[in-house]
């Protein structure tokens, strides 16, 4: 059923152990980063909105390369986001929030989506409406892994894809948690 209500987040989150997080600042760009991530058989990006031409880049992927990577867009903090992620036709949203108002939105949408929490109450709200995985988000500034280990003893059936601060030499702690089944983050195009 949870599966269901966050649209199968679940087999996005199971095929990418890796999901980059990226903010493209200039389309020229994104023939690079998509080949820099391919070659290094990451198959996989999440594009956030923190640029005037995320969504303009966010097409151009969705028309260049939906053949060869995953492509997912982050930041959704408002309704209008969500209903132009679904209109390019993306194949997940991820927002650093969770929100009573964005819910139906997301669901609505039939795009798999990922909601970010960092508190207990951000997990039990989501326990509420019927999801079980969620972005732990920024993981650096809550917690970390010692969080994710007490949150796997408060709530044994929720689970974290991991963003925010994590590094190259870290990540994989992060993926050896029970509760985590990926992680975010921007190491790897750096």
């Amino acid at each position: 059923m949870q599966n269901l209500i966050q649209n199968n987040i679940e087999s996005i989150l199971k095929q990418h152990s890796i999901i980059p997080v990226v903010t493209i600042n200039d389309i020229k760009e994104i023939d690079s980063t998509i080949k820099s991530l391919l070659s290094k058989n990451i198959r996989c990006i999440e594009v956030t909105l923190r640029t005037e031409i995320a969504f303009k880049a966010i097409e151009l992927i969705k028309n260049n390369y939906s053949k060869e990577i995953c492509l997912g867009v982050g930041t959704i903090i408002n309704v209008e986001q969500i209903k132009k992620a679904t209109l390019i036709g993306v194949d997940f949203m991820v927002s650093p929030g969770i929100s009573l108002e964005l819910k139906n939105e997301l669901i609505n949408s039939k795009i798999p989506f990922i909601p970010g929490i960092a508190t207990p109450s951000d997990i039990i709200l989501g326990l509420q409406f019927g999801w079980s995985f969620f972005k732990f988000f920024p993981a650096n500034l809550f917690g970390g892994i010692p969080a994710l280990k007490t949150y796997q003893l408060v709530f044994p059936h929720v689970i974290f894809c991991p963003t925010g601060g994590l590094t190259e030499n870290s990540y994989s702690d992060y993926l050896a948690l029970n509760n985590v089944i990926s992680v975010g983050g921007s190491w790897m195009i750096k």
